[in-house]
């Protein structure tokens, strides 16, 4: 299995900034692709970005385009989620998420089988 623990969350007022964090440990590759997903209160579970860990490409859910930056650390198995001018939109818990590489990065959290428990994240205005 693979194990995702979810760091960083917390309260920033609007147009602010935070960093998320998922540690990674188990049987990770190389070839696995990592997500951001996040749910708000009576809400569905929405994607925000996912990368490939071994090609490096990246793909952002509209809402999020030029805002959040998904980036890794290698060393450390470490996904990064920036979030950037942050708005009361965004306030959520958020999740982070891997599953055997495939050809594109997929949006949707069913095909996506382990999971962190997810942060609280919560913008103010």
């Amino acid at each position: 299995q693979v194990q995702l623990v979810e760091s960083g969350g917390g309260l920033v007022q609007a147009g602010g900034s935070l960093r998320l964090s998922c540690a990674a440990s188990g049987r990770t590759a190389s070839s696995y692709i990592m997500g951001w997903f996040r749910q708000a209160p009576g809400k569905e579970r929405e994607f925000v970005a996912a990368f490939s860990w071994g090609a490096g490409t990246t793909f952002y859910a509209d809402s999020v385009k030029g805002r959040f930056t998904i980036s890794r650390d290698n060393p450390k198995n470490t996904v990064y989620l920036q979030m950037n001018s942050m708005k009361p939109e965004d306030t959520a818990v958020y999740y982070c998420a891997a599953r055997a590489g495939i050809f594109n990065l997929p949006t949707t959290p069913n095909v996506y089988p382990y999971w962190g428990q997810g942060t609280q994240v919560t913008v103010s205005s």
